[in-house]
């Protein structure tokens, strides 16, 4: 009665000399899981737990020689070449003989390529419950709906719950109906019957690290593991968020609940509403959680510990800086550059070789030693890929 769908997480541009093409050979760092009542549903769910700056199906280009050629030749994106190849107009026909991906899977993706086609151009007003209701079933997430309607994730948001278009939570049935199982295992899907029977205990959520990455693996699953671990020992029930079945945290017996959800905004706003936690923890997770922080605070979400303006203090570099010069404490020299053209200027003045990154990143994501101006160019236009996602 429910469709779990996997996808592998890359990391190449850790290792930019590295073949991308896709073989026999085991190539991904990790990967994440998603369950739904339909293949679409958790599809959908899949491509917004990787956490690579994607809501779904999102359009990579309209190039139709590099569209056959990344369906030949498999690499890393290659799902979202399938859409493109939908959106510019070839048939199920077509792709299957450049990709030779069963033509099942290329019905349910064209689909959904279908769907965005007539959400283009129509206003977010003009969709009823019913068309609401139906594109969650499809596994729309609201900042993909957002994106083809052109308004902001916030305001869909708003529009589905004054709608009443909320998810429900469904039990994973682990012994396939053949014996009465209890286990607090769940996932959204949107229909009638919700099974999540949230208790009145005193609880608290711990949002788990998404899929495994370099520089954020089983060392925040472990930090997220143990919090649980302390919670219960304290008489809090525990309910932990996650999408990574890797982990330790996402054994069904690590937490009194457990919510295999991607560890995005929508999903989590969701989870509190139906819970009524005491808290939230979101500093166990790594980058995942940390950077839904400041927004859960704003949606009013209890954020247990360290405060998300800490949090954001620490994280971005230019306001870390300003800090310890006002407590007096010394620091390398450093600058804050937001265009090329001010990283180019403001090298100068501290001198090569640079340590260069980005704020709000984990683990030495997108960091370069830099040793003259052509590298500091090109780290420039590579790193907005990074602050973007």
């Amino acid at each position: 009665d429910y469709v779990v769908t996997k996808v592998p997480r890359f990391a190449f541009e850790k290792f930019p000399q590295a073949d991308s093409r896709l073989t026999t050979q085991m190539k991904s760092v990790g990967e994440v899981m998603a369950i739904g009542r339909t293949f679409q549903e958790s599809f959908q769910k899949a491509l917004r737990g990787l956490e690579i700056g994607v809501d779904g199906l999102d359009e990579k280009t309209t190039d139709q020689d590099l569209i056959i050629k990344e369906l030949r030749e498999p690499g890393p994106e290659r799902i979202w070449y399938v859409g493109d190849a939908f959106r510019l107009g070839m048939s199920i026909e077509e792709v299957f003989g450049h990709s030779s991906i069963d033509p099942w899977f290329l019905h349910q993706i064209k689909n959904i390529i279908d769907i965005e086609k007539d959400l283009l151009g129509t206003s977010l007003n003009d969709l009823s419950k019913e068309n609401l209701f139906q594109l969650k079933q499809k596994g729309f997430s609201d900042r993909r709906l957002a994106t083809l309607l052109k308004v902001k994730q916030e305001d869909v948001r708003n529009y589905r719950h004054k709608h009443d278009v909320r998810p429900v939570y469904k039990r994973v049935d682990t012994c396939a109906a053949e014996f009465s199982t209890n286990t607090a295992y769940m996932y959204s899907t949107y229909e009638e019957e919700c099974e999540a029977n949230p208790t009145t205990n005193k609880k608290i959520i711990v949002l788990g690290g998404g899929p495994n990455r370099i520089g954020q693996g089983i060392e925040f699953d472990y930090c997220c593991v143990h919090a649980a671990l302390a919670l219960r020992e304290d008489g809090f029930e525990t309910i932990m968020v996650n999408c990574n079945p890797e982990t330790v945290s996402t054994d069904y017996d690590t937490s009194d609940r457990l919510y295999f959800e991607p560890v995005t905004l929508e999903d989590v706003l969701e989870i509190v509403a139906i819970e009524k936690p005491f808290g939230v923890f979101v500093q166990y997770g790594g980058q995942t959680p940390l950077k839904l922080a400041k927004d859960l605070e704003k949606a009013g979400v209890p954020i247990i510990g360290t405060t998300p303006d800490a949090i954001d203090m620490a994280e971005d570099r230019e306001r870390f800086q300003k800090m310890l010069n006002s407590i007096g404490l010394k620091q390398p020299p450093n600058r804050t550059a937001r265009t090329p053209e001010d990283a180019i200027r403001l090298a100068e003045e501290i001198g090569y070789p640079l340590v260069v990154r980005p704020s709000y990143v984990l683990g030495g994501r997108a960091m370069e030693i830099v040793h003259e101006q052509a590298q500091l160019e090109r780290y420039m236009r590579e790193a907005v890929k990074v602050s973007h996602e």
